[in-house]
């Protein structure tokens, strides 16, 4: 590891700017840029003006730059000329949320609190605590003159699966000075063991439909003999997956990719995964494995086939008996890297079509790559460097089970490695009721960017 600043010295800048910090936190991550919901369009828009109106402060170029969709926001912090550039990606929008009492929300979702060094609301972990850390670590670099420019890249719709990210890519692509990106929104395997991914799953979202009667019909009058749409499609969901093992059986599939190595197993298994904490951080009372090796394979490098509900027929209190005249199911598929979703979407319409040729399989309502940083980068290593530097502790390379759609576009349209640098904990709560993001995480961020942004410095 090479660089001059201590950890001592960023320790004193943080707890000098400590408050500045926490207000800037507490205020961005009470604006609720839900993307979700278009009653948020308006909240969509102070939370842009408010991000860009801290990059400015900050000394940025700043530039919100319009999609059909919501905006992102674009700046450019110059500190040395000719200097290297990097780029960090973060996105600004956030889940839906529940009402105070509903949902296991035990907080109000927006009113940022803290509680023994812990912050509480939606967006605080997911993704504006990592964003925030970021932000201020530029900031902290640029008081110590660290010969680096640093691009800020605020997203707004990662949360809808980033429909009109390749959009902005078009626009901002003669702006963009980077020679490499990274992205802070990444989750570690356990606290106290920062994780750095080197790949991220790609997703296909599918709706199932059957339409196969005119009307619901009395199954006193008609069972046995008219087609039932729930049955039919309970048939063609259990050909496409073993329900007990997870693996998928759709002809074709295990075909498209290729299972993780030995060497990577390996690592997994060194990462400090524990399947018992594994599953109390999620709350799950049974798996279908205990496994440690085939779970940490399961949910980073394998792909998945998941059913996300079914419907159809009646719904309320007792029993109706009569046959509904329609079902649909909503599924997704994990993709891992080397698959194409074009492939994956073409595989699982032949197999419905082959079981059922009355299931109709709509366009996918979300699709996008998975992703894989290039082997022998030297930004992984460094981004190590910096973490173990920050935390204590040396990372574990994993992988990621979940996807970050902008991720692929940005390779693809900026011609650059993207490499990730994640701060959130599993406890943290993702996407989850009473969200949070320690101060501890927040802190050691800020002092792993400001360290990862001195070494790409100085390996110029």
């Amino acid at each position: 590891m090479t660089g001059k600043i201590t950890a001592a010295q960023i320790d004193e800048r943080i707890a000098k700017h400590k408050d500045s910090i926490l207000k800037e936190y507490k205020k961005i991550v009470e604006s609720p840029s839900v993307s979700a919901d278009p009653k948020h369009k308006g909240d969509i828009r102070k939370t842009a003006e408010l991000a860009s109106d801290y990059l400015k402060k900050a000394g940025a170029d700043v530039t919100i730059i319009e999609t059909p969709g919501n905006p992102v926001v674009f700046g450019h912090i110059e500190n040395k000329s000719k200097a290297p550039t990097v780029a960090v990606y973060n996105h600004l929008d956030v889940q839906p949320v529940s009402p105070k009492g509903q949902d296991g929300w035990e907080r109000e979702p927006f009113q940022f609190t803290e509680e023994r060094g812990r912050f509480y609301s939606r967006g605080t972990t997911d993704d504006k605590g990592p964003a925030m850390a970021a932000f201020w670590a530029a900031k902290i670099a640029k008081e110590f003159e660290i010969p680096i420019n640093v691009e800020f890249i605020w997203e707004f719709e990662e949360e809808i699966g980033s429909p009109h990210f390749a959009e902005f890519c078009t626009k901002a692509k003669e702006r963009i000075k980077a020679q490499s990106v990274v992205v802070s929104d990444t989750i570690w395997i356990t606290k106290g063991k920062p994780a750095i991914p080197t790949a991220l799953r790609g997703l296909v979202a599918l709706e199932l439909r059957l339409d196969l009667n005119k009307k619901d019909v009395h199954s006193g009058l008609c069972g046995g003999v008219a087609r039932n749409p729930l049955a039919e499609m309970c048939q063609i969901i259990s050909s496409c997956i073993d329900a007990k093992t997870g693996d998928i059986t759709i002809p074709g599939i295990r075909e498209t990719w290729t299972p993780p190595s030995e060497r990577e197993v390996a690592d997994f298994l060194r990462s400090g995964f524990s399947v018992t904490t594994f599953k109390k951080d999620h709350e799950l009372t049974t798996l279908r494995t205990e496994n440690t090796a085939e779970v940490a394979q399961r949910i980073w490098a394998m792909p998945t086939f998941e059913v996300h509900g079914i419907a159809g027929g009646y719904q309320g209190p007792g029993i109706k008996t009569a046959i509904p005249h329609s079902a649909t199911a909503k599924i997704s598929l994990r993709l891992v890297p080397g698959q194409q979703f074009n492939k994956i979407i073409d595989l699982v319409r032949t197999h419905v079509k082959k079981i059922n040729p009355d299931c109709e399989v709509l366009m996918p309502e979300k699709a996008y790559p998975a992703y894989a940083a290039p082997k022998g980068i030297p930004q992984i290593a460094l981004v190590s460097d910096a973490m173990e530097f920050a935390f204590g502790a040396k990372p574990a390379f994993t992988r990621e089970g979940g996807s970050i759609p902008a991720v692929a576009t940005m390779e693809e349209t900026f011609k650059v490695p993207v490499v990730f640098l994640g701060l959130s904990l599993p406890e943290d709560g993702y996407h989850c009721p009473n969200e949070s993001f320690a101060w501890e995480q927040l802190a050691g961020g800020i002092k792993a960017f400001v360290k990862y942004f001195e070494l790409l410095a100085a390996s110029r």
